[in-house]
């Protein structure tokens, strides 16, 4: 059966229906029948359940998009999607044994692995750090209309809305710093994204780093408000699933039906024409998030399940941030943390899946 959704208590469905409620087409039934040994008489092999875990921004629409469509029944796995607010939860809820696989950025990954985590990561998430070591278009701060702030520097001595041991604080903290402004001056002031919208609404704060489409949503919604910066290749808002090696490499058959699932879902997320499926689909996914916002600020990410030696780049860069905001005390290996086998397999038998994106494969 495929497993749907959501939140801290997902819910289930047949194998006969997708998340959504609909038909699985018959067209996939027959390649779900195929790819698990199906017989005349009903009788088949053992299905291996895989729990992925993702972030309830439009950052998991392919993992969104791979139980929604059915891509992860085709590749032959029951497939339960656990929904958590930020990387870091995620990674929790990996280490207490909740979820086999789970997302988690270079802003905050470096220093759970520092602390002990002991993951592999196999697959991309978001991001296109196969490409080049930078990624932060999907990123910005924004000025309360109210605020008189009008450039990085004013921000000395305000209070500036962010999500700790997320990107988005990475680059705000990477942007005061390349503007001579000391982190210390600055009053942050922790929130998720989804609170983000009225606590910068109601001016309790006076500027606001954070990513799309709640930006963009900031500025609708507060006639005024100022975008101040936004990416710059400063950062990488670059993800990738991870997992613990026991269970990575358990079956690798099934971690590569994984990988390869999640490759063949990104292809449908990346593919233009599908923006008007892959908006309602993160609409359904995502708390409070509409369609048509999602399919605005869709040009502003980049989902690339590839990784390659740009993401080690983008990874030490990340460490060396870190150290220097004194959350790390030295370099971490990358290699201890990439296994890139999967995915390069996955390239090497279905090149299609892969053919749009940019960077030398």
């Amino acid at each position: 059966m495929i497993r749907g959704v959501f939140r801290e208590a997902p819910v289930e469905a047949g194998i006969g229906r997708l998340s959504n409620g609909n038909p699985v087409p018959d067209g996939l039934a027959f390649a779900l029948a195929a790819a698990l040994g199906w017989t005349a008489t009903g009788a088949h092999a053992q299905i291996p359940t895989f729990n992925v875990g993702a972030v309830n921004n439009t950052g998991g629409l392919v993992v969104f998009v791979a139980v929604d469509k059915g891509f992860f029944a085709k590749h032959g796995l029951d497939a339960k999607v656990v929904v958590r607010n930020t990387g870091p939860e995620l990674s929790k809820a990996l280490d207490a044994g909740e979820i086999d696989v789970g997302a988690a950025n270079v802003s905050n990954i470096p220093v759970a692995l520092e602390r002990g985590l002991n993951v592999r990561a196999i697959v991309g998430y978001v991001g296109s750090s196969f490409a080049k070591s930078t990624d932060d278009n999907m990123v910005g701060i924004l000025a309360h209309p109210d605020s008189g702030i009008n450039a990085i520097a004013d921000l000395k001595g305000r209070k500036v809305g962010t999500t700790f041991g997320s990107i988005n604080d990475m680059y705000l903290v990477e942007m005061l710093r390349k503007n001579g402004v000391p982190e210390s001056a600055v009053n942050r002031i922790n929130s998720t994204p989804a609170a983000m919208v009225p606590l910068f609404d109601t001016g309790k704060v006076d500027a606001m780093a954070v990513w799309e489409p709640y930006l963009t949503r900031m500025l609708d919604k507060v006639k005024g408000a100022r975008l101040i910066s936004r990416g710059g290749d400063h950062v990488c808002f670059c993800a990738a699933m991870h997992g613990k090696p026991e269970r990575i490499y358990k079956d690798r058959g099934v971690t590569q039906r994984y990988v390869n699932a999640m490759a063949e879902a990104a292809r449908f997320v990346r593919d233009p024409k599908n923006l008007d499926e892959v908006g309602a689909i993160g609409a359904r996914y995502i708390p409070g998030m509409d369609a048509d916002l999602i399919k605005r600020t869709h040009k502003y990410w980049i989902y690339d399940m590839r990784i390659g030696k740009n993401s080690f780049k983008a990874f030490n860069e990340a460490v060396q941030v870190l150290i220097a905001q004194k959350k790390m005390k030295q370099a971490f290996d990358p290699a201890r943390y990439y296994d890139t086998s999967f995915i390069e397999r996955a390239m090497t038998e279905h090149p299609e899946w892969f053919a749009d994106l940019p960077g030398e494969r």
